[in-house]
């Protein structure tokens, strides 16, 4: 869901740099469960998934250290932690699908984006497996390589 929405906004807040460090094989969008002052503070872009994870635990999953910043005109006593643990909201036989993909060797749940939907907000969850080195390099020559091509078509469409 990185594509900007019907009236051209993105994500609220997105992960540039799990695409970079992890393969994304699938994703899937599952629903948030906010606290109000949490909700306020990510639509106005005031949060940050950049160490966070999903757990799969015996009650559901949920989102680790993604960091939501306090709403900074609640009153201290209604505010919420910056870094407790989200629940995410998805159904059964998505989450025993999932288990079963985690379980495999060296795939692990990662927050992409958090996006509105509605009136809901909605976590963009990858499926991925960690990047080598040497893809990570791949991966850099190859977006020169392509940046490079487009400098000269365009040079090219000017004469």
């Amino acid at each position: 869901m990185t594509e900007p929405d019907k009236k051209g906004r993105g994500p609220l807040v997105s992960n540039r740099q799990a695409r970079h460090e992890y393969h994304v094989d699938e994703t899937f969008e599952a629903g948030l469960s906010l606290l109000g002052t949490e909700v306020k503070s990510l639509r106005d872009g005031r949060g940050s998934l950049q160490d966070a994870w999903v757990d799969l635990r015996d009650d559901g999953a949920w989102l680790i250290g993604a960091h939501i910043s306090e709403y900074s005109q609640a009153s201290p006593v209604y505010n919420h932690k910056p870094r407790r643990d989200r629940r995410l909201l998805l159904h059964v036989r998505e989450l025993a699908r999932l288990a079963g993909k985690v379980q495999q060797k060296g795939y692990t749940l990662i927050p992409l984006a958090i996006f509105a939907k509605g009136r809901w907000l909605k976590v963009e969850v990858g499926l991925c497996r960690g990047k080598k080195q040497y893809d990570k390099r791949e991966d850099i020559k190859e977006r020169d390589t392509k940046r490079e091509m487009d400098r000269v078509v365009r040079g090219r469409g000017r004469d």
